[in-house]
């Protein structure tokens, strides 16, 4: 079985995964993915007794989530690591001309697996693409930035062994169907619709694993 019992789920990220979470009490989960991802779970298997905590952080960068990684990671010491992180490396470039390199990212990232992997009791990666929608127009013009992020974070799951989620394919392929401000009104954060597609996309790499 994929969990075991009384397993600590983290959820890491920016504001995708902080959707309002409550900085005073890790039972309120936020309004968005983790929180339905901790519904379904208890729905199906309460026996286990899992705990799941959000430590997302709206703005976040991944030196932000490196800087950091003492407070929310490591002293929370998890057995599941889910992270979501990178939009925001590339949207400064274009609204603060403050970039990140795809070089820096890397590093940060790699930082912070390397970190948990040697300070926690860490058994699971989860490792979810950056992602953006065509809308506004303008959003088109940030492939270039985050693409090779992309490619950042599918080659960290290979090297970290990560269960490895391809959002931004994922939502590109769903878009077709429904419509990308269904998905994401700014093309970043994701609207209702847009939250329990990254639920059950996540539950679903997981079930083979047997929740």
């Amino acid at each position: 079985m994929f969990f075991q019992p009384h397993d600590t789920i983290l959820f890491q990220g920016d504001s995708v995964t902080d959707c309002g979470r409550s900085r005073q009490n890790d039972d309120y989960l936020g309004s968005g993915y983790p929180a339905l991802i901790k519904a379904a779970m208890d729905a199906h298997v309460p026996e286990l007794g899992l705990r799941v905590i959000n430590r997302g952080v709206s703005g976040d960068r991944v030196k932000n989530l490196a800087a950091r990684w003492d407070a929310d990671c490591v002293t929370v010491n998890p057995d599941v690591v889910s992270i979501l992180i990178g939009i925001n490396d590339t949207w400064r470039s274009y609204d603060s001309n403050d970039p990140t390199s795809a070089e820096a990212y890397a590093a940060d990232y790699r930082k912070i697996l390397e970190r948990t992997k040697a300070e926690t009791k860490v058994r699971q990666f989860i490792l979810m693409d950056p992602f953006v929608l065509p809308v506004p127009d303008d959003r088109r013009a940030w492939r270039v930035d985050l693409d090779p992020r992309i490619t950042v974070v599918r080659d960290l799951a290979r090297e970290f062994k990560a269960i490895y989620i391809p959002l931004d394919a994922l939502f590109a392929k769903e878009s077709i169907k429904l419509g990308c401000a269904a998905l994401a009104g700014d093309g970043v954060h994701p609207t209702p619709v847009g939250h329990a597609f990254i639920a059950k996309n996540w539950i679903k790499a997981v079930h083979h694993r047997r929740f």
